[in-house]
């Protein structure tokens, strides 16, 4: 089994799951346009029951929201299990090694690292691109702060990171067969996860992932499938129009469409699970990522009803705080 799988313990919670050949859920919480960190606490509430780990989204879609960094402090500090995104469009390599280490001074264990959406997928497309770093670069990066114990320039930390390092991946875009060769870099970079964009053609998907265990890299990183439900056929053209990466067939916009109104969100989510419990199935799939934007109140459904609960729990020294001192804790 390669080091990426099998070598070095961040001590995250995610990791603990797949390194017992569990099945992992993870899925997004939405960030607030908002101030009030109730906001956050109400969602991750939410997804908490059902998942191993929360991830935070940094501005996705290049539009602005509360920062992933605050969100994953507050998200640690009431004792949940955070993956914090991290997108090299607005940062440069010295505000990110800042980021870093400061993530993990507040006891964060998961990165994803992402090179992010261009400015003008956003609602702000005058602002000021700085891609200092691609995705693969923002790895190797993290991985040597926390191998070598130093920054870029060769500094040493006092105490270096522990982090459990993910990536994205797309197989749903052309070039197709160049896909899985990225991952392999993605692999190489020291990415010891992958959280996939929203899967709806289980064909491609199946021919994606042959390609992957030929490559042998189903044994070296954890494969997370990203999947999520969609309102209407509406939606779902919105999304395969508007949102970057999105492959959405024609045949489930179709379904969508013969749907009586009423029952249309119901479907939605029936999609998702029948998705779910295919992707299952395919050698080298070690859980799903739930994208569920501003619907995390069907987390839940989708998770039970695919057959994917119970989760494997813990209390941490978190809960037991909270018990004590209850006043002085966020609801959970």
């Amino acid at each position: 089994m390669s080091e990426n799988r099998e070598g070095f313990l961040a001590g995250s919670r995610l990791e603990r799951v797949l390194r017992s050949g569990r099945f992992a859920v993870t899925a997004e919480l939405n960030p607030p346009d908002s101030a009030d960190p109730q906001e956050v606490y109400d969602a991750a509430l939410v997804l908490s029951q059902v998942c191993d780990a929360i991830n935070a989204t940094d501005a996705s879609g290049a539009h602005c929201h509360m920062s992933s960094v605050a969100i994953c402090a507050l998200l640690t500090r009431a004792g949940y299990e955070p993956v914090y995104q991290v997108s090299c469009r607005d940062r440069n390599r010295i505000a990110i090694q800042g980021d870093l280490l400061g993530a993990a001074a507040m006891g964060v264990r998961n990165v994803l690292c992402l090179t992010g959406d261009d400015v003008t997928a956003g609602d702000q497309p005058e602002a000021k691109r700085v891609f200092d770093f691609d995705s693969i670069q923002l790895l190797r990066t993290a991985r040597i702060m926390r191998d070598r114990g130093v920054f870029l320039s060769g500094r040493k930390l006092t105490t270096p990171p522990r982090f459990f390092l993910g990536a994205a991946s797309n197989p749903f875009v052309p070039p197709y067969d160049w896909r899985p060769l990225r991952l392999a870099k993605k692999v190489e970079a020291g990415a010891n996860f992958i959280q996939t964009q929203y899967c709806f053609d289980i064909a491609r998907f199946r021919e994606f992932m042959r390609r992957v265990r030929d490559l042998g890299l189903h044994e070296k990183v954890y494969i997370l499938v990203g999947v999520g439900p969609l309102r209407s056929e509406k939606a779902a053209e919105f999304m395969r129009t508007k949102v970057p990466g999105v492959h959405i067939p024609d045949a489930i916009v179709e379904r969508l469409r013969k749907t009586p109104k009423p029952r249309k969100r119901e479907e939605g989510k029936r999609i998702c699970i029948e998705i779910i419990q295919q992707v299952r199935e395919i050698e080298g799939v070690a859980g799903i990522h739930v994208m569920a934007y501003r619907q995390e109140e069907l987390v839940a459904e989708i998770v039970e009803e695919a057959g994917l609960l119970p989760r494997p729990l813990r209390v941490g020294a978190a809960d037991e705080r909270r018990r004590e001192h209850p006043r002085k804790w966020p609801r959970r």
